[in-house]
């Protein structure tokens, strides 16, 4: 859905051309600036300073800091990412789990993995946005459990979301909670526990 860009809420601007470009180089800064400063530390004068992009520009499109990070986690959301398609749900499942111990492990990416979620708990904005980006990551994943019905690994009716939260619930307890490692064998379980509840119809929200 695209929005006429003279009347555009902050953050809502329509991609393509130098916008994409501008909206690529606030993103870079806005994660930038996250990890480096966490959210209370982040500025509209960091983020102009690091993407080049004027001050003034990100006040009129974004509105400050908040809609800059709601921006930052919308460009997230607008990757070409799919879920995994290993030839059976067990497979699906574990690699779903691995993913997200490695985003969370990687020194590559774990900070600013972290940071955003962090960024959520400051601002309501943030929070939203990275709500309508699991709703999105949910949303791609009900092929996975379309192919798990159609083999017979799944009951009608099994709700991808659920199923993608029973996975990473555990991971993310472990991670943010109880600050206990995490590890291919943690995903491995987190994985097997999903896959039996399934298999039990827990997740089961919609008739047939």
């Amino acid at each position: 859905m695209a929005a006429d860009s003279s009347t555009s809420a902050p953050g809502t601007v329509r991609p393509g051309g130098r916008t994409a470009r501008t909206r690529a180089a606030v993103r870079d800064a806005v994660l930038a600036g996250l990890v480096e400063h966490g959210y209370p530390g982040l500025t509209v004068d960091y983020v102009a300073e690091r993407s080049g992009v004027h001050k003034t520009t990100l006040y009129r499109r974004w509105g400050g800091v908040d809609g800059l990070v709601a921006e930052a986690l919308g460009l997230a959301g607008e990757d070409t990412w799919t879920p995994p398609d290993t030839g059976t749900l067990r497979g699906d499942l574990q690699a779903l789990a691995h993913g997200i111990v490695d985003a969370f492990t990687d020194p590559g990416t774990a900070a600013t993995q972290t940071a955003l979620i962090a960024a959520a708990f400051r601002s309501e904005r943030a929070a939203e946005a990275l709500r309508a980006f699991h709703r999105e990551r949910f949303a791609r994943c009900g092929p996975l459990i379309a192919r798990a019905v159609e083999r017979g690994e799944a009951p009608a009716g099994t709700d991808a979301g659920a199923v993608v939260r029973a996975v990473s619930a555990p991971l993310f307890l472990r991670l943010f909670i109880t600050r206990e490692p995490v590890d291919a064998a943690v995903a491995d379980e987190a994985a097997e526990a999903a896959l039996t509840a399934v298999a039990a119809g827990v997740h089961v929200t919609m008739a047939d």
